[in-house]
């Protein structure tokens, strides 16, 4: 059963983070963690189950796609799609950056 549409408009910070890491390279679920964590500089800790219910999100929506399994471990890719998605997550926060710093200025 596909997610609605809506559950994907806006990402999740720790969502947004888990299709980031894998804009360079193919990854496996510790790998993922290991790049947020270091990206973030500890700022966002995310816990085993949170992170591979968003990978099997992530996987079922065709954001991402398995592309090998050794025993437990599961390596992913980003799709088109989720390329897409996440640069139209990048524009919709630049647009509200924009909107606070020009709301900002009128303040002063």
């Amino acid at each position: 059963m596909a997610l609605a549409k809506k559950s994907l408009e806006i990402l999740t910070e720790t969502m947004f983070y888990v299709l980031m890491a894998f804009l360079k390279t193919d990854m496996c679920g510790t790998d993922v963690a290991a790049f947020i964590d270091q990206k973030t500089k500890g700022r966002i800790q995310m816990g085993p189950g949170t992170l591979y219910t968003i990978l099997a999100k992530f996987q079922s929506e065709g954001l991402l796609e398995e592309t090998e399994i050794q025993g437990r471990k599961r390596t992913y890719r980003i799709t088109d799609r989720g390329r897409r998605i996440y640069a139209e997550e990048v524009e919709r926060l630049r647009r509200c950056l924009l909107d606070a710093e020009e709301e900002a200025h009128t303040a002063l």
